[in-house]
């Protein structure tokens, strides 16, 4: 009987697969190529040189080394622990429970600190003060320390924030696993902890509300495991006390089982009390917050804490459905919730799935469900999470293939139902729905062949596939598919993955999996040794057939070729293969032949493996004759040189081939022949490009290099860089809608690229080699650049190139990097990321506040251009594009970057403001388009500064003349002044004491559950109001009061009255305009400089 799939004991159900767009690899797929002449510099330099390991050789100092970084362990604080990879974690939470249980009120101040600073407040509790210390005065002080923006903010950095959320959930986790037999029940230190946790989950800093509620949530579902422990404990107990009890025997048993029950009781009450104080004052009031994200993450907590419920409730169905003669008195039910039996299959909890599969099961086997009604259901076959799916197969196979459930034919012994070749032809007609796409194939392939021993029957598959009278139920689609299976089932049993792992990582084999891979090599080797000839002879022909038929060569054993003495049969293979070689043209035909010979050629042994080499050499000497053969007719036969260029390609990707005497003949092909086809010209330009690369690993291998060797590959070299530079030149022959067209230009692009980067200068120089090192002019970077602008709404690839140029060094980022940044968020999410990861690499290398300037005058001169051309559509789309780049690059300058990068954006603010008074009034837009997102992440003072600066430049300037061009310069500053007004009013409301403050926001609704009030002042985010109605209307009616608010203050402030724009100042704009201006708040575009008073 095959093996059940088992449900996990606690895992969450990811979101529904997606299909992954295939990225396409780099540009020439000569990533082992580089990766060698990498490590080949990687030797020769002494900074990347790893020291031998010394032997040891003196035990008590090694010792003494352990105890110290022992003791460097404990000094780590537990905020450094979470923020680092989480491995540390369990160890770190063991210390903290001894240290708790030696030193109460120190550790206590520790992890409260942790609490605190997971927010991102730098407070700390005392030690001698644990016990007078107030919580409601210290949420005040952190929620002070916020409004004065000395708080850290994780979320500057996507992953980073998910990395720290994932550690600081692991470490709460593991602190109440920890804590179970002792602390967790003291009413005491959890208890603390959530009224820390609870009163700032209801605080007007986002940050705050966001860790607070992430914690809260985690102690519940950490609570909830905990109570799944100790619900069966009290069950047994119980039992186990009435069992004593009806012996009517008093004694030291009873009592004992008795102080058990009411030990774990009170321990179940305990967890019950908190996890009700943790939902009636954070869940509440949070699971309808401003924040989505912290709305979702309720939501998400709520459906873990009631899986349990619905895997319980399952599995005492499946129990029931079990039992024969319960399924008569449950038809009425299993009518009427079948259809939601199938629903929990798809549930959002990996274990509840599996559950649900199983008792589909139940059901199949009784009957209950029809099989129209499973549709839908095996759709599961291709979904993401591996236990899922394996449960599927596992239904799958019972159910359509062995048909255990079908009970004309489950009761017939000895019939021909069970055999091989009927399960075969079974699975034939399920992978004939997906034969359209070979990777779903391979996705139904590998949920089933666990449980289908078929699969694994190598010589009925041979047998079937070469019989002379097929059945009439097969044809060549099944022929086909019979091939994916049996190709894909051998790799299954050598231990290869034949669908994408969810962690990448490679896998971890034991010793006895090992074994039984190198059985199976053997097996599979034996079935083939006769009949592989056969098989090629028959389906060589069909060019679909080809690739997954001599993809088995590399996972067979060769040597036993020769312990068999099957010589005769391995050279008749080889001789097959390098006739299909030459037979089709199609890369995965090619690319399998090529794999399968070099396979052959290294691990083959004698006289075989002479013989394989011998065959590559022939193979070589026969496409380089074909090469010159279709170079001969001048270029005419133009599919004959296309297709033994592919054949080249592919060849020289895995094996260098000797192209002294042909290469001279391709560079004569591209100077004399300009109009011939586009994809042979990309052919020849990635042959020519993989050749050279080959030459360079030569070079760079060898312990003595020749002045021939050098100048031939520098030859070479130049010859590929002038036939680039040629489609440069003439890059509008490559601006076409033709499809060929941009396929051109895309591996111009890539092979430029990457052969830049091959040869860049600082490889080579202070080398022996430094003569082959190469920059290219800046005016080959500008044509460059020209061409790929015209191909990054094609392919991402070519973003990366540009980034890789740039990120490498190959060129001045000075050249590259503007328009690079320049284009972010412009061409779609893939291209956004590469260029994000681009400004992250460039941060870390230094100041990069002149590039992003750059990259905001590129913006705004594309929004120039389109001006001038006249169209009032191109125009106002590059303005409001540049306004959202300025959005992009000043955002992450938030919470604490904003001092870290203050220099910068000061930079960019003033050269900025600069430029935009360079062409006054022309350019003068720039102020509003592109810096008024950075000016809003300066401090007050900075933002007067600036204020005052740009004043300065307008004295002797009589701006009445052109009242249109200078309004921009007037809004720009009335925005600087409305900031700099609004954070002073901040202040001088601070600054008044006692002083009652209305509340923003609508009125509350009354409410039964009421939470503890820190800030009736404020609104707190949970503003009593249903979800119903839309974010940006409750968004939108803050503003306005806050709005009303505002002006309130600005009247009554004598301080900020003396800011206002002098009498005498030049200012000549229309009375009523000015009024308005007075009146009205600015903003800029999507940029409200009106928080919400919820918002950070």
């Amino acid at each position: 009987m095959e093996e059940e799939p088992v449900a996990p004991d606690t895992a969450t159900r990811r979101s529904k697969r997606t299909r992954a767009e295939v990225r396409q690899a780099d540009f020439t797929r000569t990533d082992r190529i580089e990766d060698e002449l990498e490590d080949e510099r990687e030797e020769s330099s002494d900074e990347f040189q790893q020291p031998r390991p010394k032997a040891k050789r003196n035990r008590p100092n090694e010792g003494a080394s352990t105890s110290a970084a022992a003791s460097r362990k404990a000094d780590i604080s537990l905020i450094d622990v979470i923020k680092g990879d989480g491995k540390e974690i369990p160890e770190v939470v063991k210390r903290w429970v001894e240290h708790y249980e030696r030193n109460q009120k120190s550790a206590m101040a520790e992890l409260l600190t942790m609490l605190f600073e997971a927010c991102g407040a730098k407070h700390s509790i005392l030690e001698e003060n644990i016990e007078e210390t107030d919580v409601d005065d210290v949420v005040v002080a952190l929620v002070n320390m916020a409004k004065r923006g000395e708080i850290e903010d994780y979320q500057s950095s996507k992953r980073g924030f998910k990395n720290f959320k994932e550690n600081l959930v692991y470490f709460w986790d593991n602190l109440v696993s920890e804590c179970q037999n002792g602390p967790l029940f003291d009413q005491s230190l959890f208890d603390r902890c959530l009224d820390y946790i609870i009163a700032l989950s209801c605080t007007p800093p986002r940050s705050y509300r966001q860790i607070a509620s992430l914690m809260g949530l985690q102690f519940v579902t950490s609570f909830v495991n905990v109570a799944k422990i100790l619900g069966p404990q009290r069950e047994t107990t119980q039992r186990q006390l009435d069992a004593e009890k009806k012996k009517n025997i008093e004694g030291p048993r009873v009592e004992s089982l008795t102080k058990r029950l009411s030990m774990t009781h009170e321990k179940i009450t305990t967890l019950e009390e908190m996890m009700r104080k943790i939902f009636t004052g954070l869940f509440v009031h949070r699971y309808r917050d401003i924040d989505p994200d912290i709305r979702m993450s309720c939501i998400e907590s709520l459906g873990v804490w009631s899986s349990g419920v619905r895997k319980i409730s399952v599995l005492a169905l499946q129990n029931l459905y079990e039992v024969d003669a319960n399924v008569p008195s449950l038809n009425l039910f299993t009518q009427r919730f079948y259809r939601r039996m199938l629903e929990l299959a798809d549930d959002i909890d990996i274990s509840v799935s599996v559950c649900a599969i199983g008792l589909v099961k139940q059901l199949l086997r009784h009957e209950l469900v029809p099989d129209e009604e499973l549709g839908s259901f095996y759709d599961l076959l291709i979904d993401d999470p591996p236990e899922v799916r394996r449960a599927i197969g596992a239904l799958v196979h019972d159910h359509l293939i062995a048909q255990k459930f079908n009970n004309s034919q489950s009761h017939s012994t000895g019939s021909d139902s069970d055999s091989p070749e009927v399960h075969i032809n079974r699975m034939l007609k399920i992978l004939k729905e997906f034969s359209a796409d070979p990777i779903l194939s391979s996705y139904v392939i590998d949920d089933i062949w666990d449980y289908m021993g078929a699969m694994k029957d190598w010589k009925c598959i041979i047998r079937m596939l070469l019989a002379d009278n097929p059945s009439a139920e097969l044809d060549d689609v099944d022929a086909t598919n019979m091939i994916r299976l049996f190709f894909s089932s051998v790799r299954k049993a050598v231990g290869e993955r034949i669908v994408p792992a969810t962690d990448n990582r490679n896998p971890h084999h034991t010793k006895a999996q090992k074994e039984m891979f190198e059985n199976s090599k053997r097996d599979i080797t034996v079935a083939m040794m006769k009949t592989y000839p056969q098989l090629l002879r028959k389906f060589m022909p069909d060019k679909d057939k080809v690739a997954p038929l001599v993809g088995i060569i590399p996972h067979m054993n060769l040597e036993l070729y020769s312990l068999k003495r099957q010589e005769q049969n391995f050279r008749a293979v080889l001789k097959l293969i390098r006739e299909a070689f030459f037979k089709h043209g199609e890369k995965d035909n090619l690319r399998a032949c090529v794999k399968a010979i070099k396979f052959c050629s290294s691990e083959s042994q004698g006289e075989l493996q002479d013989f394989a080499q011998n065959q590559i050499k022939d193979l070589e000497d026969d496409l380089v004759a074909k090469l010159k053969s279709a170079m001969k007719d001048n270029g005419g036969d133009e599919y004959s040189l296309l297709v033994n260029l592919k054949r080249l390609h592919e060849l020289q990707l895995l094996h260098k081939v000797p192209l002294d005497s042909l290469y001279q003949d391709l560079v004569h092909i591209l100077k004399s022949f300009r109009n011939i086809d586009d994809e042979v010209v990309s052919f020849l330009f990635l042959n020519m490009f993989v050749h050279i690369s080959w030459c360079l690993h030569s070079i760079l291998s060898s312990e003595t290099v020749s002045e021939t060797s050098l100048s031939s590959l520098l030859g070479k070299r130049d010859a590929l860089l002038e036939e680039l530079d040629y489609f440069l030149r003439n890059s509008f022959q490559l601006h076409s809608e033709s499809r060929s067209k941009t396929q051109l230009a895309y591996w111009v692009c890539g092979i430029l690229a990457d052969t830049w980067c091959l040869f860049k200068r600082a490889k080579f120089s202070m080398t022996k080699l430094e003569i082959l090192g190469y920059t290219p002019d800046v005016t080959v970077i500008e044509k460059y650049w020209r061409m790929c602008e015209q191909l990054l709404d094609v392919s991402d690839t070519v973003m990366f190139a540009l980034a890789k140029l740039v990120a490498t060094d190959t060129v001045a980022k000075e050249h590259l990097a503007p328009e690079v940044i320049s284009h972010l968020g412009k061409y779609g999410a893939s291209v956004t990321e590469i260029v994000k990861h681009l400004i992250t690499l460039l941060k870390k290398k230094g100041d990069i506040s002149n590039i992003l300037l750059e990259a905001l005058k590129r913006a705004y001169q594309r929004y120039l251009a389109a001006i001038s051309s006249g169209d009032d559509e191109t125009s106002s789309k590059q303005f409001q594009e540049c306004k959202t780049l300025a959005a992009r690059l000043s955002g992450p300058y938030v919470g604490a970057a904003r001092n870290k990068y203050k220099a910068e954006i000061l930079n960019v603010v003033r050269e900025g403001i600069s430029f935009a008074f360079s062409e006054a009034p022309k350019q003068l837009l720039f102020l509003d388009g592109a810096m008024l997102p950075f000016v809003s992440k300066l401090p007050p003072p900075d933002i007067l500064d600036i204020m005052k600066g740009v004043e300065r430049r307008t004295e002797n300037v009589k701006t009445d003349e052109d009242p249109s061009g200078w309004r921009a310069y007037y809004t720009f500053l009335d925005t600087l002044r409305e900031k700099y007004l609004k954070n002073e009013a901040a202040k001088v409301a601070d600054g008044k004491e006692g002083t009652t403050v209305r509340r923003r926001g609508r009125p509350r609704k009354q409410q039964t559950l009421q939470g503890k009030r820190l800030f009736d002042d404020q609104s707190s985010s949970e503003d009593e109001d249903p979800i119903s109605g839309s974010d940006q209307d409750v968004d939108a009616e803050d503003k306005e009061e806050e709005d009303e608010l505002l002006i309130h203050s600005l009247r009554a402030s004598s301080k900020l009255r003396s800011l206002r724009v002098s009498k005498s100042q030049t200012r000549t704009v229309d009375s009523s305009l000015a009024a308005e201006d007075l009146a009205t708040p600015k903003t800029s575009g999507t940029y409200c400089f009106m928080p919400l008073p919820l918002e950070d």
